[in-house]
């Protein structure tokens, strides 16, 4: 297994994805009563891993489905039914935790050695670098593509 590629393609680490397939796996939106059979759900997860985590011309559906051998409209359903099974299960998957429990004591002792400029203020960090709602300009589309 190569770690390495893997977060390099999806932006997250595997067992962090692992952890994700596990939560969303007993949905209703991935079963089905018709004759065709949809994609394993962690294929799904990852084709909407790979359009979350790039910019450009790498988040076209025909790139994805030429990346996982699949048809434009399998890549448009899948991306779609992750999105609705993330979004109602948000709450289990980012939370703040309690300003007096053990784990804002371990964030305040890390930021403190590691980032005091953050001191009183929420860090939030799990690995992945999924920023949906803008893209930096320093670098414009070269960098993303």
């Amino acid at each position: 297994h190569r770690p390495d590629l893997f977060r390099q393609k999806l932006r997250i680490y595997p067992e962090v994805f692992d952890d994700i397939l596990d939560c969303i796996s007993d949905n209703p939106i991935f079963k089905s009563n018709s004759n065709n059979c949809q994609l394993p759900i962690a294929l799904q997860l990852a084709i909407f891993l790979n359009h979350a985590c790039h910019y450009g011309n790498m988040i076209a559906n025909e790139y994805v489905c030429q990346w996982v051998g699949v048809s434009v409209r399998s890549v448009a359903n899948c991306t779609n039914c992750v999105m609705i099974v993330l979004l109602k299960c948000h709450d289990d998957f980012i939370f703040f935790p309690s300003l007096n429990s053990t784990d804002a004591a371990h964030a305040r002792e890390y930021i403190s050695k590691i980032c005091p400029q953050w001191h009183n203020g929420i860090f939030a960090t799990g690995g992945s670098m999924i920023n949906l709602c803008n893209k930096p300009g320093l670098y414009s589309e070269t960098f993303f593509n």
